[in-house]
């Protein structure tokens, strides 16, 4: 299972980076007025260049992927409830998302900021956790079908 977890972790990488671009391009569409924005303005303050900025956000991105797709193993441990599956996998994401919102400057450095991010990342969580929920039931149901 650890094999299979730091594979993932591997492939999880370069995922994490392109889902990074596709956010930024997503986010300068909607907020860019005709503008590329890659990075939070504040980062580059944090790191005296843009090249720094990119660099470092993309290597984050890469580690949150990587994160994200390790962890996914812990839905393949079929003696484990689905709650403890999903607190357990939610943990794993928020330790490491949240320290690296942080670093990257995707939430404001303050108690407010934290709670903001906080509230997106449950709601994000959730509604991802239903639709998947809600697939596998379907699924779940047309192999019981195909049973009778």
């Amino acid at each position: 299972m650890i094999k299979q977890a730091f594979l993932r972790g591997l492939l999880g990488f370069p995922l994490g980076i392109a889902l990074g671009q596709m956010i930024t391009i997503f986010m300068s569409l909607i907020l860019g007025e005709g503008t590329y924005v890659a990075y939070v303005p504040a980062l580059v303050e944090q790191m005296g260049s843009e090249l720094g900025a990119v660099t470092l956000q993309t290597g984050l991105c890469g580690l949150l992927g990587s994160a994200f797709a390790a962890a996914s193993i812990i839905w393949e441990i079929e003696d484990w409830s689905i709650a403890k599956q999903t607190g357990i996998y939610f943990s794993i994401t928020a330790a490491v998302m949240f320290p690296i919102a942080y670093v990257a400057n995707w939430m404001e450095h303050s108690f407010l900021g934290f709670i903001i991010y906080a509230a997106i990342f449950v709601l994000i969580f959730v509604v991802i956790w239903f639709v998947q929920f809600l697939i596998w039931k379907r699924k779940v149901k047309l192999m019981n079908e195909k049973l009778l």
